[in-house]
């Protein structure tokens, strides 16, 4: 059984093949490594996912359903949310801010009750800042949450973005490498957190280089190559798998 379903899927642009007929599944309480040398085609995969790029051949499906040709906004909506390799955080708001943007597709008040003030806009309103105190609990960053995102350390932006995605309440989370730039202790730390964000509830797809946080965390690992893909199995199969040392672990 499987919540995320990618088959056969193929992507061009132009001359370029970024994509040639990828497929595997995230399955229900599970971390999923995407890993690759650069280029081959791993945020791809997330663009497709989320609505970003089209196809030019293949399914994707969420929870059963096709998704292909949805708009981003439609698919968070469903319940898949992301993270960014560079950085994408509102930088002139506060960390408070900018979880309780990303509640804005489980919001249901419009624009006639946030100009009349309304008692359900009010109600709403105090619903998704409190969400918003959970999120920021959770992630380590309770006592960040008056603070501006761009006055945070580097490590604790990259949480901050988690948490963002995770306001959204999502069911299933792409992290386009959430490790990047982090020292070890920082790396630990994220490994932990992503664990608890399993026990939430939520399926985990990651793009990631640092290998200790692939090998230690995830369930499985998909290996992407020139947008094919080479390899998928346990962490301990592909630290074997003669191709995948060949074209990105290395001997």
């Amino acid at each position: 059984m499987s919540v995320l379903s990618l088959e056969k899927v193929s992507v061009r642009f132009g001359g370029l093949q970024a994509l040639s007929q990828v497929s595997f599944d995230l399955g229900p309480g599970e971390i999923v490594g995407l890993i690759g040398p650069n280029g081959a085609g791993k945020t791809t995969v997330f663009n497709v996912i989320t609505g970003v790029y089209s196809t030019t051949g293949g399914k994707v499906a969420y929870d059963h359903k096709n998704i292909l040709g949805l708009r981003p906004h439609r698919i968070l909506a469903l319940g898949v949310a992301r993270t960014f390799q560079n950085i994408r955080l509102f930088q002139k708001m506060t960390a408070m801010e900018n979880i309780m943007v990303a509640q804005h597709c489980r919001t249901k008040a419009g624009v006639a009750g946030a100009i009349l003030r309304t008692r359900g806009q009010k109600h709403e309103e105090a619903l998704i800042m409190d969400k918003a105190m959970e999120v920021l609990e959770f992630m380590g960053l309770k006592d960040k949450a008056g603070e501006i995102a761009s006055s945070l350390p580097y490590g604790l932006q990259r949480r901050l973005e988690i948490a963002r995605a995770l306001g959204s309440e999502p069911k299933t989370l792409l992290l386009d490498e959430p490790a990047a730039g982090l020292n070890p202790l920082e790396s630990r730390a994220l490994m932990g957190i992503i664990e608890r964000i399993l026990d939430r509830g939520v399926n985990v797809l990651m793009v990631e280089h640092d290998m200790k946080v692939v090998m230690s965390i995830c369930h499985r690992i998909v290996v992407l190559d020139h947008g094919v893909k080479i390899a998928e199995g346990g962490p301990r199969e592909i630290q074997k798998d003669p191709e995948v040392i060949r074209a990105y672990l290395g001997s």
